[in-house]
């Protein structure tokens, strides 16, 4: 009898897998007859592949083109929602007005929301887990002082803190992280450690304004997990792709998902619960150390993501930029949602209820029509300094870098004024307040003068 291979196992209508190898073994050394082998080899049968949806689940769209420029974003936002809704585990979906496309066609966009069966998926997060937003009414206090005080705490850029100046990581925290399969990581918790009190960059941001209701000042802060989150989305990612291969190869790579009655669903799922308070727990400790610096009180303070999963039954809500409305999808809901539009607008405080087009979800901003680089060449024509001095007058913006970024300017997003028309057009949400801006922190152009490139100038000298 001849030595069977692998491609014999294939032709006997196997699927190539790891159980291969070892079961080969076992046929050659056995000298295991064709009928033998198929009794023995079908102890590791597989399922047949769970195919994509024939037609693309049907979906919400809360976004129109209000002028020729956002027509092609629109386009884009929609083709991509039609594949992505053709993913075996989704049942629903929606788009909101900042809707945006962040990669290849029928990859979730920002301003996306999608609704899985007993499936996690955390490409629909991305690694930036958690991103959020915390507001707190500090009273009367000046806003300079609040916004000197912040600034003088916080910390935007690469990186975490240095040794000296780190805030501290709750213990309770890190006992959870060691006991959870994939936080359970020495490397990852330093850098939970080290990452505490930092806000990154990009859209990032440390906003002071006064409330239009009350005339009292408030502090909002937005940024996610940083590196601890990116981490655990980069092991989340691993899983997610492995069981796609074993399960259905046909969805696309981004779309994989963990099933949630797997060991590794459950374990994830617990990982993001963690991930969430570590970030809850970093927007806490900027805005205690403002108070602190201040020696004031809080008045009022609440938080809610935009970027993250929520669970209701078998059912997962994954939020890609949007605000979650529904109670249910907040456990430690103290108050109402926030969303911030742009440096010169103010951040809005929303409530509502879940309906038929908002799935439970409000936007979470004012999203881009237009890339940062597209963006930018679109200003080519002036200098930093001149668009700068247009886009903040009246207004106290820095960027901790002190390098100015243009495309964290005002005109590098959407009409905030089309953005809350379609707001009230389609729905979505009822805002209670507005807090009017008066200045704002980010992290600012941090490639300009990133620690990579002052090594490799140096190395050139």
């Amino acid at each position: 009898m001849t030595k069977m291979t692998g491609n014999d196992l294939i032709a006997l209508g196997y699927r190539p897998a790891k159980w291969f190898a070892k079961a080969l073994e076992y046929i050659n050394e056995n000298k295991l007859n064709e009928h033998q082998t198929k009794e023995y080899v079908e102890q590791f049968k597989q399922p047949e592949p769970i195919s994509l949806h024939e037609t693309a689940k049907d979906f919400v769209i809360n976004i129109r083109a209000e002028h020729e420029s956002e027509n092609d974003n629109v386009e884009k936002v929609i083709n991509t929602m039609n594949v992505l809704m053709k993913t075996p585990t989704l049942v629903a979906g929606a788009i909101m007005p900042d809707a945006c496309p962040t990669g290849p066609v029928g990859q979730i966009p920002v301003g996306g929301v999608v609704v899985a069966k007993n499936a996690i998926h955390p490409g629909f997060h991305s690694a930036d887990i958690c991103c959020s937003v915390m507001l707190t009414d500090f009273g009367k206090a000046d806003p300079k002082e609040v916004l000197d005080a912040a600034h003088s705490v916080t910390h935007f850029g690469y990186g975490g803190r240095p040794r000296g100046e780190q805030m501290p990581m709750s213990q309770e925290l890190m006992d959870a992280f060691r006991a959870n399969d994939f936080l359970n990581d020495e490397k990852l918790i330093s850098i939970a450690r080290s990452h505490m009190g930092t806000q990154g960059d990009g859209n990032h941001f440390l906003f002071v304004g006064i409330s239009k209701n009350t005339g009292n000042t408030m502090l909002v802060t937005h940024h996610g997990s940083r590196a601890p989150g990116a981490a655990l989305y980069d092991k989340g990612m691993k899983v997610a792709n492995k069981f796609r291969m074993e399960n259905s190869p046909e969805t696309l790579k981004e779309n994989a998902w963990i099933p949630y009655e797997s060991e590794e669903g459950k374990s994830y799922w617990e990982a993001l619960q963690l991930i969430r308070t570590w970030t809850k727990e970093n927007h806490t400790s900027i805005h205690d150390a403002t108070l602190n610096k201040l020696g004031i009180e809080k008045k009022d303070r609440y938080w809610n993501e935009h970027n993250f999963v929520f669970k209701d039954g078998d059912l997962f809500y994954h939020a890609k930029g949007a605000t979650p409305l529904d109670d249910k999808f907040m456990p430690d809901i103290t108050g109402p949602r926030l969303i911030p539009l742009n440096m010169a607008e103010p951040v809005l405080i929303v409530q509502g209820k879940t309906n038929e087009r908002n799935l439970g979800f409000a936007p979470h901003g004012a999203g881009r029509n237009f890339s940062r680089s597209q963006h930018k060449k679109s200003l080519a024509h002036k200098t930093t300094e001149e668009i700068f001095a247009e886009e903040t007058q009246g207004l106290d913006i820095r960027f901790f870098s002190n390098e100015i970024d243009i495309s964290e300017l005002p005109t590098a997003y959407k009409s905030a004024k089309n953005v809350r028309a379609q707001i009230e057009e389609y729905g979505l949400c009822e805002v209670l307040d507005e807090v009017m801006p008066y200045g704002c922190i980010m992290a600012g152009d941090v490639q300009k003068n990133a620690p990579w490139k002052k090594k490799k100038k140096f190395r050139k000298a």
